[in-house]
């Protein structure tokens, strides 16, 4: 086996780039020779930048031509995956359900950072066959203030278009054809791929305008809801109506039917509906221009639909008095407040959720009759994520905002089909053609009735999720906080249907918030993530060049703020992403990837034995693993990133016999001589010292 952790690799950002000019086709050729599963010493932001004809040489070369031309040809740019040839399908096609999700390793993509869905394969080329999961953020037409998360219709976003492809292979003239093409690669790559499932939209979407009957209204009146009952939004599509009326359909010449009910009716249908009302698909400013319209035509009405909230108690609310904003053309838009609010009770006022249960009392008092469920909304949702998961092929689904559980008692005593959309739609796609289809839920298990009423921990068994967010992302690895929850996701992982992730960061997250979180402890992040074999992991794209800031640093810095694109104020973005200049923390993060090569076949997915368990008290900061059956290394390492440990002991190894323990890697490079070979002497395994935050790997 290739001795990886001596591997002497430059720690200074500008050193790789110019190792890269230098070397860069011996690097390539290691990976195209597939020597290693990645091409090293390749900053992700130097993979970005790669031509296209380097892009599709390298491909070409590691893949061979027949994949690479199935891959981007005309025919599998156009057709649904299911009628894709073998050598194109998922590598976890053989799976039988979403389990698959419990043990891979994710990597988070804002598309929106690196351009394109084009650039996503060229980022690819730099992550380990031990990263073999790719989720990409919402990919949807954004809504106000561009957010990924406010979804304005069911096209793809038009702004990841990649004209040097299209320039390259003309037949990719589309976002949605590159897109296919680019899932297609990543596939080959031997990478799944998952896409955002969103229970909400735009507040004002394509979604909403066409579909009233499906979202909740209110109808205000300056400062006064002074209307939301339950069927509100009838009173929505006779107004819809009257704006056709007047201002005709978006294409002078097409027909409509000046019923409501017909209108509205499924016979009519939403497409048809869209045309009418926006314009074409590829009628961009059109669609933007007429839903504009419309939206200022039911506003001066006062007609709205209820903004979406996080956190107990969800209903009642009221507006504020206080907050508002007024766009480019002078119109007033109301903030609105929950009236009688919790901690982490919310409103976020750019977006909408579907209204999937009726309303009890005509909606009087804003409950939720969660024994009748809207059977066509439920449907509806489903159908449209089904739609874009068979014709791109996507592996799995990361449901946003799992957390929203909107019942007062809980999880009930008896728990339907209609008990949750995200699990809904996860089952929905299951049931079509795809068992392997998986859902990562975006929860981060708070304290019961936190972030939702009832515990988030039954919830996420309830609605039939198979990996969940966590949130160690959001503690300094040196605190009692962090070996608390890192030890209760090790208790959940084995008494639960449902696995948390070890997140490393995550692409959503990524703002000044955070920083203090990443000024150490990254090296133990990432080989924590990588070698616990038995529990997945997620991080974020920036994390392995993130500099290190002890102050916020210019926006442009974080992924976060490209969630979405607003111009002036403390959001605002004044250009592209700007990738991080920490060379040394990438240094030390690729030889942790190094090694990972070396011994992922004898590793990957194995049953995890636990040596030294994280220690709740905090008192305890090394821990210690290896796998349950014929364990081959052990994986130690210290959580204290202050201090180094003197003489402890890592305990018998169960049902095998104990001989000695000889070092194979180290996260900080040099060891004592005495610890190189450290001998079982009846009772456990002396270690003399660890340094601090220092993670070690030794072989049996």
């Amino acid at each position: 086996m290739p001795n990886y952790s001596d591997i002497k690799i430059p720690a200074v950002y500008y050193d790789f780039k110019e190792t890269w000019k230098l070397k860069q086709l011996n690097l390539i050729q290691q990976f195209v020779d597939k020597e290693v599963s990645f091409i090293p010493n390749l900053l992700p932001e130097d993979a970005v930048n790669l031509s296209t004809t380097e892009t599709i040489s390298i491909l070409k070369k590691y893949l061979g031509e027949d994949i690479y031309f199935n891959a981007i040809s005309v025919q599998n740019t156009s057709i649904p995956y299911s009628e894709l040839p073998e050598i194109l399908k998922s590598p976890v096609k053989a799976q039988t359900d979403g389990e698959w999700l419990k043990t891979t390793n994710m990597v988070g993509i804002n598309v929106r950072t690196v351009k394109t869905f084009w650039n996503v394969v060229k980022y690819a080329l730099t992550l380990p066959k031990s990263q073999d999961s790719i989720h990409f953020l919402p990919i949807w037409e954004p809504g106000v203030v561009s957010s990924l998360y406010g979804m304005a219709s069911w096209n793809i976003n038009p702004e990841f278009f990649a004209p040097d492809l299209a320039s390259f292979l003309p037949h990719l003239d589309t976002v949605e054809k590159q897109l296919k093409a680019v899932i297609n690669l990543l596939h080959a790559l031997g990478k799944s791929v998952g896409m955002d499932v969103i229970p909400h939209t735009d507040r004002f979407s394509e979604m909403v305008l066409s579909n009233p009957h499906y979202f909740e209204w209110l109808q205000r009146e300056e400062f006064e809801i002074i209307n939301h009952k339950a069927n509100l939004h009838e009173d929505v599509q006779a107004l819809i109506i009257s704006f056709l009326n007047q201002y005709g359909a978006a294409n002078p010449f097409d027909q409509y039917p000046n019923d409501r009910a017909i209108f509205f009716s499924d016979e009519f249908g939403e497409s048809q509906r869209n045309s009418i009302l926006f314009g074409k698909p590829n009628q961009v400013k059109i669609r933007q221009l007429r839903r504009d319209a419309l939206l200022r035509f039911l506003t001066k009405y006062g007609y709205e639909p209820v903004p979406a909230t996080m956190a107990p108690p969800y209903r009642g609310l009221e507006v504020d008095k206080e907050n508002f904003e007024e766009d480019s053309q002078g119109q007033i838009w109301r903030e609105y407040n929950i009236t009688k609010p919790k901690t982490f009770s919310r409103v976020f006022g750019p977006l909408t959720r579907y209204k999937l249960y009726d309303r009890l009392n005509d909606n009087q008092d804003w409950e939720i009759d969660f024994d009748k469920p809207l059977y066509p909304v439920w449907n509806y949702v489903a159908s449209k994520y089904h739609q874009a998961q068979s014709f791109y092929g996507f592996d799995f689904m990361r449901g946003d905002m799992s957390h929203v559980q909107m019942r007062a008692a809980g999880v009930p005593a008896k728990i339907d089909d209609y008990y949750d959309i995200l699990a809904y739609v996860k089952n929905y796609i299951q049931r079509q053609d795809t068992p392997y289809f998986g859902y990562f839920a975006e929860t981060f298990l708070a304290p019961r009735n936190e972030m939702g009423y009832g515990d988030e921990i039954d919830h996420l068994e309830a609605a039939d999720a198979n990996s969940t967010l966590g949130d160690l992302q959001s503690v300094t690895v040196n605190t009692t906080l962090f070996a608390q929850r890192f030890r209760q996701y090790i208790d959940l992982l084995h008494t639960r249907s449902f696995a948390p992730n070890f997140t490393v960061m995550t692409a959503d997250k990524d703002d000044p918030r955070f920083d203090e979180f990443y000024i150490n402890g990254n090296e133990f992040r990432l080989f924590t993530a990588l070698f616990l074999t038995d529990m997945p992991s997620y991080m974020g794209l920036g994390f392995r060049t993130r500099d290190t800031h002890f102050e916020p640093a210019p926006n442009e810095y974080y992924t976060k703020l490209f969630v979405f694109q607003i111009s002036s104020g403390p959001k605002s973005t004044k250009g592209y992403y700007t990738w991080g200049k920490n060379g040394a923390l990438y240094h030390r993060l690729l030889r942790i990837q190094y090694f990972a090569e070396a011994i992922w076949s004898d590793i990957k997915n194995r049953p995890v034995q636990w040596l030294i368990y994280p220690d709740a008290t905090g008192y305890g900061k090394v821990i210690a693993w290896t796998h349950a059956d014929h364990p081959k290394y052990v994986f130690i390492a210290n959580l204290d990133t202050e201090n180094d440990i003197i003489n402890f002991a890592i305990p018998m190894i169960k049902n095998m016999e104990n001989t000695a323990l000889q070092l194979e890697f180290s996260t900080i490079g040099n060891i004592s001589e005495s610890d190189k070979i450290t001998k079982f002497n009846g009772r456990h395994y002396n270690v003399t010292s660890i340094k601090k935050g220092e993670c070690r790997v030794y072989r049996i």
